[in-house]
């Protein structure tokens, strides 16, 4: 079977990411979010701050960001060019990253369109997590996930930066159901559950689970 790299994009509040966080722990793998920043820091010698000063130009500028659309080709640019630090380098190395532990060793990674970067693995299995906005406030609220006053403008926020991001780096809808292999929705499946289904759906796929 090799390996097997389970993304998952997610809803902000949908439970996503612990989802992710269990899933690697009952399969005794890796899980990988923002580590991957640090990575690609590493390696390509660029300081980590201008990674995360491209995620936030992005979240202060959506409508900027909402109307490019670079689509991912994964060729980095050599240090010499003056695109070196730009933000699709920076992608870029952040892809390169994705790449390598897929090949490397069975994982999951959460967000960084990894999904997209890895869509010509054969050995990926790619999820969108999903709730409704009220269940996903409520989540917000007693994970305390955002203390401030108004936590449904800061869920659509969040979700609308997260969407921003794949289209810029993508091309693509964040939200379209066909750039997965499961939508699963974690109200009504619980975290329990999703990570069941998605367990499920690899052993019917390639006969077992990785840890198996």
């Amino acid at each position: 079977m090799g390996n097997v790299t389970i993304t998952i994009a997610r809803h902000f509040g949908s439970g996503g990411k612990t989802i992710g966080q269990m899933l690697a722990k009952d399969l005794g793998i890796k899980c990988y979010e923002k580590q991957i920043i640090k990575m690609a820091s590493d390696d390509s010698g660029i300081n980590e701050a201008l990674f995360n000063q491209a995620d936030e130009k992005l979240k202060r500028t959506p409508l900027f960001f909402g109307k490019s659309k670079g689509e991912y080709k994964g060729k980095l640019i050599a240090p010499d060019s003056e695109e070196f630090v730009s933000d699709h380098n920076l992608f870029n190395y952040q892809a390169k990253i994705i790449r390598e532990l897929a090949e490397k060793e069975s994982c999951v990674i959460i967000g960084r369109a990894a999904d997209y970067v890895l869509k010509d693995n054969p050995n990926v299995v790619s999820v969108f997590v999903h709730a409704s906005k009220e269940y996903c406030v409520r989540q917000a609220i007693e994970r305390r996930a955002y203390t401030g006053k108004d936590v449904e403008k800061f869920v659509e926020r969040t979700d609308k930066y997260r969407s921003d991001f794949y289209r810029y780096y993508t091309g693509q809808e964040w939200t379209d159901a066909r750039n997965y292999d499961l939508c699963l929705n974690s109200e009504r499946l619980g975290f329990e559950g999703t990570m069941e289904a998605i367990e499920a759906y690899i052993k019917v796929r390639f006969g077992k689970l990785p840890n198996e």
